[in-house]
């Protein structure tokens, strides 16, 4: 079983910056495939970057890339979410999911995930 809490969220004008956090309970994080999800209101939950292990491999929707940045710190149990040049688009409930599933082909598993925290609010003003 492994638990997750989210912090960081808030709200930030365009173009600013936050940083979400995970923190995982459990002595297996290391063993699982971490993601970010949101959800915009009216909009169904959607992928937004996962990150293997190791930490040394990840994947992003197109969307964020080159703006978000995931990573993970294994002898913290907690994996990042650095959201640069935040857009009013951007504005979702954040959630964290851990997942114990290999990657195919280089990409992960994009839903179904193991594990879900409760979620944090990112809302980003024009």
């Amino acid at each position: 079983q492994v638990q997750l809490v989210e912090s960081g969220g808030g709200l930030v004008q365009a173009g600013g910056s936050l940083r979400l956090a995970c923190a995982a309970s459990g002595r297996t994080f290391s063993s699982y495939t971490m993601g970010w999800f949101r959800q915009a209101p009216g909009k169904e939950r959607e992928f937004v970057a996962a990150i293997r292990r190791s930490g040394g491999i990840t994947y992003y929707v197109d969307s964020v890339k080159g703006r978000f940045t995931i990573s993970r710190d294994n002898a913290k149990n907690t994996v990042y979410l650095q959201m640069n040049s935040l857009k009013p688009e951007d504005t979702a409930v954040y959630y964290c999911a851990a997942d114990s599933r290999p990657w195919g082909l280089g990409s992960p598993p994009l839903d179904g995930y193991d594990y879900w925290g409760q979620g944090t609010q990112v809302t980003v003003s024009s």
